[in-house]
């Protein structure tokens, strides 16, 4: 094992950059540097990375000859064969483009391949060959099954198991586009029998992304101890979801249309490398609970694998964006809510022996805490709709509304570095197609 959670002078704290926006840049410092994939105005897709408030063109400075090892993946559309890449090559890379816009001397040769951000379009960072979607937030999985099963939230296998779900790939969104509200089939409690319409009963999910690097030959299962190297970076996702055609579908094979036509992440991939001083120790379990089967199992992974990211959602409805107010935050809480490692999960994801390519991406599942301030759904904070969510106007919410935003935004920090962010993940909910 590598291990990309070592720090070197890339993520100096006392490291700064000549691009000025990127000085106390909530998201995108020079420490940050994610990768992603971008056209400015009138311009064809490449590979770039975010800097402050503008976007380094790496296709470009490739092509200048700037960047070395690894610089002929910068010169493709996709961000597939950067992350197949080995961890000491992808370190290697990232050094080389810390120091690209670090190097005062650097700046005359680098400036000209600068854009501002706000004036490029994001698109999707990779070709997604696959997608899985796990269930590993146990306060997520409690809330819920509390609302179904009072005495018995949690069923038996949930402790062993980091239980997931095949998701779909292709209707994975970048931030900012818009979600069609999905219809289907759906059956109320004390109803005779389905109709099919526009979903009543639509949320949003609070997740982070997992992309896979290194993929693994089919057959052959990834190690807990080697899955750290498998990982490419990390990014929001909001798994939205239709809980009304999820509650009449999902018995006896789980979800498929309520979550098949719309997944949102942030279009940018904050590496593996950056993440680096932002890992800590997995929360230990409760007293009682069954320590994870011998697989699943590793000293330096409960060490070092649990993320110190603080997550945010925030709601706009039609009737704040019209009257110029803020976004309303719904909850905040940390991703080491998590009762599986992302290792745990990239291990389990293949200990059947499943291949998993360059660019797949695995969702954690809805990231909520223990108490309602940091509730990851709205089916939680309403109590599958039993108490509304007031807002600022008047308003209030079981569930969205047409013309509801919703907004992720998460920062990982710790003592002694400087802290980054992700990007937002966001998408406004309109109409069901007639």
């Amino acid at each position: 094992m590598t291990g990309w959670w070592t720090t070197d002078e890339t993520h100096d704290p006392a490291r700064t950059s000549w691009v000025a926006s990127a000085q106390g840049h909530a998201d995108f410092p020079i420490q940050n540097l994610p990768y992603g994939v971008f056209s400015p105005a009138g311009g064809n897709a490449r590979i770039g990375t975010a800097i402050g408030d503008m976007i380094l063109d790496l296709a470009a400075c490739a092509d200048a000859g700037l960047i070395g090892e690894g610089g002929d993946r910068l010169l493709l559309p996709t961000l597939n064969a950067l992350m197949a890449m080995p961890v000491d090559a992808r370190r290697s890379l990232r050094r080389a483009i810390s120091m690209l816009l670090s190097d005062p001397a650097m700046q005359g040769a680098v400036e000209p391949h600068l854009y501002t951000a706000c004036d490029c379009t994001l698109h999707l960072p990779a070709q997604i060959g696959d997608y899985s979607d796990f269930y590993v937030g146990i306060h997520h999985a409690t809330n819920v099954g509390r609302q179904f099963r009072p005495d018995n939230p949690l069923l038996p296998n949930y402790k062993y198991v980091p239980i997931g779900y095949h998701g779909r790939a292709s209707s994975i969104r970048p931030s900012g586009q818009p979600l069609l509200r999905p219809c289907g089939q759906r059956k109320a409690p004390d109803a005779d029998a389905p109709v099919y319409g526009p979903s009543v009963r639509l949320d949003y999910e609070l997740e982070m992304g997992v992309w896979i690097g290194q993929g693994n030959e089919q057959g052959a299962p990834i190690a807990i101890h080697d899955a750290a190297d498998h990982i490419a970076g990390f990014c929001l996702l909001n798994d939205w979801s239709a809980r009304d055609l999820q509650a009449w579908e999902y018995q006896p094979l789980g979800p498929f249309l309520s979550k098949s036509f719309h997944s949102t992440i942030s279009p940018w991939v904050v590496t593996a490398e950056a993440m680096a001083p932002f890992r800590i120790a997995q929360p230990a379990r409760p007293d009682g609970d069954p320590a994870p089967l011998p697989y699943l199992a590793d000293a330096d992974d409960q060490a070092h694998g649990a993320l110190s990211v603080m997550l945010s959602v925030y709601l706009l409805s039609a009737a704040m964006r019209d009257a110029g107010m803020a976004p309303m935050r719904l909850s905040q809480g940390p991703a080491s809510n998590l009762y599986w490692t992302v290792q745990q999960i990239v291990t389990h994801q293949a200990s059947n022996g499943c291949n998993m390519m360059p660019g797949d991406l695995l969702g954690t599942g809805t990231i909520s805490a223990p108490t309602r301030d940091g509730f990851g759904s709205l089916l939680e904070l309403s109590v599958g709709g039993k108490e509304p969510v007031s807002l600022p106007t008047g308003e209030t919410r079981a569930f969205l509304a047409d013309g509801d935003e919703i907004i992720l935004q998460a920062v990982a920090q710790a003592d002694g570095f400087v802290p980054i962010g992700f990007g937002e993940c966001r998408a406004q909910v309109l109409p069901a197609r007639a």
